[in-house]
């Protein structure tokens, strides 16, 4: 990985010839440390983990984590949201969990999420709107929660909320569900990363088993 000094001192001025001097910089350092890493990268990559996270550009996934490529499946857009409909991440969640049989999925947001700031307004964005209606719909879910609350603790609880209904939503799916009942070892998680101190935090939802949703939510595989 870059130093951070490189980092600090590329800041908001890089150009696009920065970025490949830095992947040329990046690449050669790993080279050196081990002549075998990119070959033996190439031909497999075996990771634990799939994140479901944030587009924020302040939240590199692999990053915060301390992970090399290879090490973590990477699925990310507005909000963390898992859709019902969305066949990207749908896709992204199958791959893991079928072909690479991955053990953890961890859907981490982040304090201060913009998706989430758009959602508690009434101002009208466009077309991601319709992207973040769910977000309106557990603000008013939950409203009573929100009583006598701060913007930015009306920010902070939904960012919060968000995350672990999107553990469930996981969870609701097929392709999870089906994992479980062929006796895969999947557990499905909620962090919160805040960007004021870069720390991860977990919110304490862990799901590994369909007995820990709701009935209505889980599909029977019975003949």
């Amino acid at each position: 990985m870059l130093k951070l000094d490189v980092y600090v001192e590329m800041n908001m001025n890089t150009s696009l010839a920065d970025l490949l001097a830095n992947n040329q910089y990046w690449a050669e350092a790993l080279t050196a440390r081990d002549p075998n890493y990119f070959p033996k990268l190439s031909r497999t990559q075996s990771p634990k983990y799939l994140w479901i996270g944030c587009s924020d550009s302040r939240v590199p996934a692999n990053e915060v984590v301390g992970l090399m490529p290879g090490e973590l499946f990477v699925h990310r857009n507005v909000a963390n949201m898992v859709v019902s409909t969305d066949m990207n991440l749908l896709s992204v969640l199958q791959y893991a969990v079928d072909v690479l049989m991955v053990e953890h999925v961890i859907v981490c947001g982040h304090y201060g999420c913009g998706g989430v700031k758009a959602a508690l307004s009434q101002q009208e964005f466009g077309l991601i709107d319709n992207w973040l209606r769910p977000l309106k719909g557990m603000r008013y879910q939950y409203r009573q929660a929100f009583d006598g609350l701060t913007a930015d603790e009306e920010l902070d609880l939904l960012c919060q909320i968000n995350i672990k209904r999107q553990v469930t939503n996981v969870c609701h799916t097929t392709i999870v569900q089906n994992a479980w009942f062929c006796g895969a070892k999947l557990s499905v998680h909620g962090w919160i990363y805040d960007v004021k101190d870069g720390r991860i935090r977990d919110l304490g939802v862990s799901i590994s088993n369909s007995e820990q949703l709701a009935s209505a939510f889980v599909y029977s595989h019975e003949s």
